[in-house]
């Protein structure tokens, strides 16, 4: 985990209810779902599989230790789930080493977020190593923290990562607002208390009692999350 910002800032500079932001990386502020299932499609065909379609929905927003190990059963490939692993991050690096491109609204909240010292956190099921390669697209700046998938023992659909943040910026989960685009992310999220702002990207997200659902991050702001948490939308 790293921490960009000062142990000073771990509470809004207002004392207004909202005390944490944490957002989700893949298919929230960048737009890398796509870019995980072609590289699956991709490793498995080098292995002599085709993977079908349907499963995309299956794998999508899960660990890694999920998807692959998935993957392994359902072809029935003659690789171990380590190697497959290692293989996997080798080539998402490699399609990603030019930047990867920002979702809409996504640049514009992560300013006003640091802009108003809100302490923010990325938490991805993705590893550390991917992680790293895209907070330079990102900009570490904006997060106070950041937590990986392989640094957490469980790691989405459970609330460990997203109580992991809470715990390290010092704030009740109840008054932390997330923001994810996956069933996987909104199920770990709101077991750990967190209010939910859900955009989906490629399967649709219901609303439901503490969450709510928007088209694009370009309907999120500041006082949007402010509300999530107060109830007042």
């Amino acid at each position: 985990m790293t921490s960009t910002v000062p142990a000073s800032l771990t509470r809004t500079a207002d004392g207004a209810a909202l005390q944490a932001v944490f957002l989700d990386m893949d298919g929230t502020l960048v737009d890398t779902e796509g870019f995980w299932w072609d590289v699956e499609v991709g490793v498995f065909a080098d292995l002599g599989h085709e993977l079908d379609e349907s499963w995309r929905d299956i794998v999508v927003g899960g660990p890694m230790s999920r998807s692959a190990g998935y993957l392994i059963e359902a072809t029935g490939a003659d690789i171990t789930l380590p190697e497959l692993t290692t293989l996997l991050n080798d080539r998402f690096e490699e399609r990603i080493d030019g930047g990867v491109p920002l979702m809409p609204g996504a640049a514009r909240l992560l300013a006003e977020l640091t802009e108003h010292a809100v302490p923010t956190a990325l938490v991805s099921a993705s590893h550390r190593r991917i992680i790293d390669r895209v907070l330079r697209t990102l900009g570490a700046e904006h997060f106070t923290l950041t937590v990986a998938g392989d640094e957490v023992p469980r790691t989405k659909p459970h609330p460990d990562p997203y109580l992991l943040a809470a715990r390290r910026v010092g704030a009740d989960p109840a008054r932390c607002a997330v923001i994810e685009d996956t069933s996987t992310g909104v199920a770990a999220a709101e077991a750990a208390g967190c209010r939910v702002v859900a955009v989906p990207s490629l399967a649709p997200i219901a609303p439901a009692d503490g969450r709510v659902v928007v088209g694009s991050l370009e309907e999120v702001d500041l006082r949007f999350l402010r509300a999530l948490i107060t109830g007042r939308h």
